[in-house]
């Protein structure tokens, strides 16, 4: 395909042939910004937790001490310990790589799915009554009663809960990439380049998804959080990870029964889910505004 003089291509088009900078010129920008930088830092420390959960971890979180169960914060267990004598500490880090794992994946699938269908509905004019008519099928049901009834029924597991929340949330990105390519398929250099016989594909792939990326990324940090919030629910409500796998969700729910006299086991772990999902919504919000074309330039 001929590219149109640089005289004749909109801001819109520019952003879309041309690279937004290099890795470095990205990671100065995000420092530079204190919103991005603080997200960016409380996210780090709290997935490094996470990550090096053996290394940091001073007991088992599986070890069973029974004449230590309900002790208190103090230097012996930093966080305390459960009803059943576990270190809370150790099995908060530990319980941070399922919650995250959770959380990531369901980000990454639902973005990948709600990218692909979400095109397609945009571009093309046929596909998108069909599509749309089924993802508001789907949304018609409330989120976290279909995420409930999808873990009931496979039962319990990662792969389990990943899909439970998955499934509700891809519509909310099927219509979020939808309504870019409904705005942008209408912009001169989409019409310039179809007049040009290119094939729609190329033009979906070439003008439309870089424009797109934006939102997106928005977008699927706020599904990590919510599907972190959501893996909460559904443990204290039993149809989540199993208990003899920690994760933030279900180490509540085990210390719900004992809030009045060892509220500890539910405010730390909660302290950490309330943590991560700032951070997620923070880095979001920062990372919009730099791939934004609108307001890259001011930042």
């Amino acid at each position: 395909m001929r590219s149109l003089p640089r005289a004749f291509r909109t801001d819109a088009q520019t952003s879309a042939v041309k690279p937004t900078g290099t890795f470095a010129t990205t990671l100065s920008r995000l420092w530079r910004n204190p919103t991005a930088s603080f997200g960016a830092a409380l996210l780090v420390l709290l997935a490094g937790s996470a990550v090096l959960a053996p290394l940091l971890a001073l007991h088992d979180p599986l070890a069973l001490v029974p004449a230590e169960r309900l002790r208190a914060p103090s230097h012996a267990h930093l966080f305390g310990t459960d009803m059943l004598g576990r270190d809370l500490y150790a099995r908060v880090l530990h319980g941070g790589r399922l919650s995250l794992t959770v959380g990531i994946l369901t980000a990454v699938i639902c973005s990948l799915i709600g990218l692909a269908i979400g095109l397609v509905a945009g571009f093309s004019r046929l596909a998108d009554a069909l599509i749309m008519r089924v993802m508001d099928g789907i949304m018609a049901i409330p989120g976290i009663l279909l995420a409930i009834a999808l873990a009931t029924i496979v039962g319990g597991g990662v792969s389990t809960i990943v899909l439970a929340i998955a499934v509700p949330e891809i519509p909310v990105v099927v219509r979020v990439v939808r309504g870019v390519v409904l705005t942008l398929r209408e912009q001169t250099y989409v019409e310039a380049a179809r007049s040009l016989g290119t094939r729609p594909g190329r033009i979906l792939i070439r003008h439309i998804l870089p424009n797109s990326l934006a939102p997106l990324v928005v977008q699927a940090t706020y599904i990590c959080g919510l599907a972190i919030l959501i893996e909460a629910y559904l443990s204290f409500l039993g149809a989540g990870i199993p208990p003899e796998f920690p994760s933030w969700g279900n180490i509540m729910a085990e210390g719900r029964g004992f809030v009045l006299i060892a509220e500890w086991i539910i405010l730390i772990p909660g302290a950490f889910v309330a943590a991560t999902v700032l951070a997620l919504n923070l880095l979001g919000d920062a990372l919009r505004d730099m791939l934004d074309p609108r307001t890259r330039r001011t930042l």
